[in-house]
């Protein structure tokens, strides 16, 4: 039998999590650039984002003629422009005296890949970088990442605009987060499950 997708949230209809969703919207713009490989994925965080956040800017692509229409957006802007990436050169928010009106960008792919993504794109390396500074480790605990610090995208967004305001409420972010990862934890066979450290999981 063919699976019944929601037209709002576009998960099968015994997963929707539209009854988690309440889009909200901030002053700072949030632009994500997406690795081709990830639209498709079944664990794709941009687009729980997108449902809490729907002013974010999407664009899918690898190389810099992906991003030519981005780019000439950027530079007719008169807002500051930070990617969120560590490096050598990067700055928690509070040292490089970002504020929430900015426009911050992130790249969306495995470490490998987004690292790919920078190299191919030099043009990013013209706007300062920004790195994190989170005490708690990442609730995205059905996927596997080979860096103990690493966060989804969703969590990077929702933890920058925190940073950048801390008066900001980041909950409906969350809310589709966790509804999306205690349904796949849910679906899974016990012995499976319990690989998974579902104690750290935040309601």
């Amino acid at each position: 039998m063919k699976r019944e997708y929601c037209q709002r949230c576009l998960y099968p209809k015994n997963s929707c999590l539209c009854k988690v969703i309440k889009p909200m919207s901030v002053v700072t713009e949030v632009v994500v650039l997406q690795h081709p490989s990830e639209v498709k994925h079944a664990k794709n965080t941009v687009r729980l984002l997108a449902l809490a956040l729907p002013q974010i800017r999407i664009v899918v692509g690898e190389s810099p003629a992906d991003f030519v229409d981005l780019r000439r957006y950027l530079e007719e802007q008169t807002k500051p422009v930070y990617v969120v990436y560590p490096n050598e050169h990067s700055q928690t928010v509070a040292e490089a005296g970002a504020s929430e009106a900015a426009i911050i960008i992130l790249v969306d792919g495995t470490w490998r890949k987004a690292y790919r993504m920078l190299q191919l794109n030099p043009w990013l390396g013209d706007y300062p970088s920004l790195h994190l500074e989170v005490e708690d480790e990442s609730q995205y605990i059905i996927r596997k990442a080979k860096r103990s610090d690493s966060l989804s995208t969703l969590e990077a967004a929702a933890h920058t605009l925190v940073a950048l305001n801390p008066n900001v409420d980041v909950t409906p972010i969350f809310a589709v987060f966790n509804a999306m990862v205690q349904h796949k934890l849910t679906a899974m066979p016990a012995l499976v499950r319990g690989r998974y450290n579902v104690d750290n999981i935040k309601g």
